[in-house]
Parts: structure tokens; sequence; C-alpha cells
């Protein structure tokens, strides 16, 4: 793993000020000072030293899921001063990172872990992760509309891969009229499920992911998180070839 990730996982600084620790010289691998960024470790045969101390990663890794609430970024700060989801959990390793990203507007489900193979496999595409999403949007999509939504849309940045979704409800009449899409990706380009809903004429109003690589929301309070259980770690491992 790369340096300033093993300094995160291992408490010593966040990952942006273990780079700043690594360029000013302060860490000793295998008795030489490392300044270069980007460089790695293997944490089972190297000695990695800070402030003349040897350091070394938890026995254990940390997995928890947060019901995101509306109006929190994705980030660990942000450059306009607005509130991050790391305002919302307390007592977490540094190096223990959001799986992915919500936009700023979306609400739902979030894993978290300092299990930093395991996030990189829920992230690649070749895995096909589940991440379901709970849309609701003006109007009602007719078969068709949901047709090209299972086949694939072209937007901006391409084609997307084939989505299973399904009206799970309707309400209202006439303009007022608004549906709830219930849709399955395994993609995550940058608000894709809002910009598929718009090229088929159906812009979302409110948007919720439920469930990500099998762990369900359930009825998590927003804002509140959780522990995952073994079986759900488990899962989550087997699911990327870490079982």
């Amino acid at each position: 793993m790369r340096l300033n990730r093993f300094l995160a996982r291992a408490g010593i600084a966040s990952r942006r000020k273990s780079d700043d620790l690594i360029l000013n010289g302060s860490v000793i691998v295998n008795g030489l000072v490392v300044d270069e960024l980007g460089y790695r470790v293997d944490p089972e045969f190297d000695i990695i030293e800070y402030s003349g101390h040897q350091i070394s990663l938890p026995d254990t890794c940390e997995y928890f899921l947060l019901n995101k609430p509306e109006g929190y970024v994705v980030t660990r700060s942000d450059t306009h001063n607005r509130p991050t989801v790391f305002d919302l959990v307390e007592g977490q390793r540094l190096g223990t990172m959001p799986v992915g990203r919500l936009d700023m507007a979306t609400t739902g489900l979030l894993v978290w872990t300092d299990d930093g193979e395991l996030a990189h496999r829920l992230l690649h595409p070749r895995f096909l992760i589940d991440k379901v999403y709970e849309a609701i949007v003006r109007g009602v999509p007719s078969e068709g509309d949901l047709a090209k939504l299972r086949k694939g849309v072209y937007l901006d940045d391409g084609l997307t891969a084939p989505a299973e979704v399904e009206i799970v409800s309707s309400q209202g009449v006439g303009y007022r009229q608004t549906a709830c899409v219930r849709l399955v990706i395994h993609e995550g380009r940058k608000r894709q499920v809002r910009r598929m809903l718009r090229y088929i004429g159906h812009p979302v109003r409110e948007l919720r992911r439920v469930a990500f690589a099998g762990i369900n929301l359930g009825d998590l309070i927003e804002g509140k998180t959780r522990g995952l259980n073994q079986m759900e770690i488990r899962n989550l491992r087997i699911q990327v070839g870490l079982g």
C-alpha cells in the first residue's frame, strides 16, 4: 500500500498530512528516510518509523455504514466550508473513508472502511457491485422509457451499462404527477442516476441510495451510523474475491 495510506491507517495523520510528513523527511522505512510521494510499503515486511518509534497497522479493520442526509458533501474538508460527512461520524480511524461518493443532494447508504483492498475492489467495475437507488421523478416513465435504461443510454461520457429498473409507485395527477423509480446499477459515474433519468425526460426530485453490495439501509435514521456485522463483512469480501 502507499506509505501515506499506511500512516493514515496507523493513526499518525490524515493521508494529506501524511504526504507533508513524507516530504519533510519525517518517515523512515527500513532505516532510510523516504521523501517520495507515492512510495509503496509492505506492512508485513517493511519496518516503518516515525518520530523515533516503529509503527504498525491495527490488527483488525473498521467497517460501518452511514445514512447520509441531504446537504453534506462526501469529502474530509471542503473549500466552500460546506458540511461534510466527516462531521457526522465520531471516533473513526484516520484511514477510515467512505467507499465511493454521493452528491450533496443525494441521501442514503455510505459504507466506510479502512480496508483499502476491499474498498478498491468494491469500486472496480469488473466486480459488478450492485448499487440500488430509489428516485422520486417528475411524471411517470413509460415502458419505453424504462426499456431504454435497461438497454443503456448514451450520456456525455459514453453508453451506460444495462440497469435494472422498475416503478415502485406513483402519485398525483397532471403536471403534479410523480413516480418512485427503483434502479440497480453497477457503475459509479458522477451523478449518473440523475443524468440517466433526465435523459428519458423524468428529472429527479429526490434521490436515495438504499443498498450497496447487498447491504441494506433498513430503518437507520439519517445522520446515524451502525457497524457492519461479521456476516455482512464476509459477504462483501466474497463478492470481490477476498473471501
